[in-house]
């Protein structure tokens, strides 16, 4: 071994630090997460003394807005919050092909036409690589420069030499620092790159997104510290042989976590789809039986979505119960709802419950969507297409109130429904005239009387 060089095992998933190998970490209790690395000694120096260093009160800090720049690009400026805030740092992830230097590049493409500069930093592709995919997107402006290099201590010196406004780094586990004695792509020098960048954002106000690798499990490779250093972290999901993706926010120091904004996957890029709600009901099938409209909402924004059940006799002892886009055991729990309540035998039925379009959603708004898609299917009658319904169901079968329920009647107004079934607990938040008609119901009896 080296001289100064020694070898510490690391938590993949929290970054602790041991001289030994264990197969529980003791900081995040996850099982055999250290990996060894071979870590260079240095002697700590600080060149700044402890009376330079000042206090500032809350009221000696100067308010103001962020400063925030467009990208462009509508739907991704509302899962920034309102768009790129000047000097913060974001992480970009996604499984392999999903989109996420394309999204990336078409954002560098809107601000070349700007007065920002752009300096695009890519440790995986070449610049031939790169100049296929930008004559695919578009056009591009003069204000974008290109670099391809994996070496951390040249990117920094361009970065400080060129002072760009906005930078991208394609992508974090490529980045190699020298002084860091492991290989690219591992703990230390994830760790190490992302704290250069991390300086280089605060330091000199420049804007840094950061592309990063995912793991089988969809996480972001790496120490999870990564996450926690950054400013902002999205994530592109969707199924990479379907045509939409989502962008996604779980956490934003400038805005909200919950907003999401939709694309559409097609061959000069990602385009914007401004309207989901009309994509997703697009091809919706007329008085088919166990189909059922439903309103979510993603952050601010409300979405609407077909809800589709198929409920048949079982040929074995065990009902087979399958449910893609939703919550395999919410859909176990209304079933037993269903059975108990309105006194439907489902116990010898297979039911199989599906989200048109492929996306996946958790919020128990869509649990009265669920009950009027199965007991459509069970009873092989069509509910009318005009019908649009959300809320949450409890177990003694009563329908409970759920947020933004305004907004979400006005989504379903908009897109041309002209009945909407809510919780009755929700009818004071709907306020005015509305053309399409509302109904408030307070439990599943209540409900059964309504559709028949």
């Amino acid at each position: 071994m080296a001289k100064g060089k020694v070898n510490i095992y690391f938590c993949q998933e929290c970054g602790y630090e041991s001289s030994k190998w264990m197969g529980q970490c003791p900081a995040c209790k996850e099982w055999n997460t250290f990996v060894e690395e071979k870590v260079e000694k240095k002697s700590a120096k600080t060149t700044r003394e402890i009376g330079e260093v000042k206090t500032f009160t809350i009221k000696e800090i100067e308010d103001g807005d962020d400063e925030r720049i467009s990208t462009g690009m509508t739907e991704f400026d509302r899962v920034l919050g309102g768009g790129i805030v000047k000097g913060s740092l974001v992480l970009v992830g996604g499984d392999p092909g999903i989109g996420k230097s394309t999204l990336l590049l078409q954002m560098c493409k809107e601000l070349s036409g700007t007065d920002n500069s752009i300096l695009y930093v890519s440790g995986e592709e070449s610049l031939r690589q790169i100049k296929i995919r930008a004559n695919r997107i578009g056009k591009f402006g003069d204000k974008l420069s290109i670099l391809s290099e994996t070496n951390l201590t040249l990117v920094r010196g361009v970065i400080e030499k060129s002072k760009p406004d906005i930078v991208v780094v394609d992508s974090i586990q490529t980045m190699m620092s020298e002084e860091v004695g492991s290989a690219p792509g591992s703990v230390s020098q994830v760790r190490e790159a992302t704290n250069v960048l991390m300086q280089l954002a605060k330091g000199l106000g420049v804007t840094i997104f950061v592309v990063g690798h995912v793991t089988k499990e969809g996480t972001v490779a790496g120490p999870r510290v990564l996450e926690h250093m950054v400013d902002t972290v999205l994530y592109i999901e969707g199924d990479r042989y379907a045509s939409y993706r989502i962008l996604r926010s779980v956490k934003n120091r400038f805005g909200s976590t919950n907003e999401i904004g939709v694309f559409e996957m097609k061959g000069s890029g990602l385009e914007e789809v401004l309207n989901p709600s009309e994509y997703m009901l697009s091809g919706r099938a007329e008085n088919a039986s166990g189909s059922i409209v439903t309103c979510s909402v993603e952050g601010t924004r409300p979405m609407l979505l077909e809800l589709q059940a198929l409920v048949t006799k079982s040929n074995f002892g065990m009902p087979r119960r399958t449910a893609v886009g939703v919550d395999y055991n919410r859909v176990n729990l209304i079933m037993a709802v269903l059975e108990k309540r309105l006194g439907m035998p489902l116990g010898d039925y297979d039911a199989y419950v599906n989200i048109a379009g492929g996306i996946r959603i958790n919020e128990p708004a869509i649990d009265l969507g669920l009950v009027l898609a199965i007991s459509s299917s069970f009873k092989n009658v069509p509910v009318d297409n005009k019908t649009i319904c959300f809320g949450e169901v409890g177990l003694s079968g009563e329908i409970r109130s759920v947020n933004m329920a305004d907004k979400r009647v006005l989504e379903a107004e908009k897109l041309g429904f002209n009945r909407c079934i809510v919780p009755y607990a929700s009818l004071k938040e709907i306020e005015g005239t509305k053309e399409i008609e509302v109904v408030g119901v307070k439990n599943l009896s209540e409900l059964s009387k309504i559709i028949q």
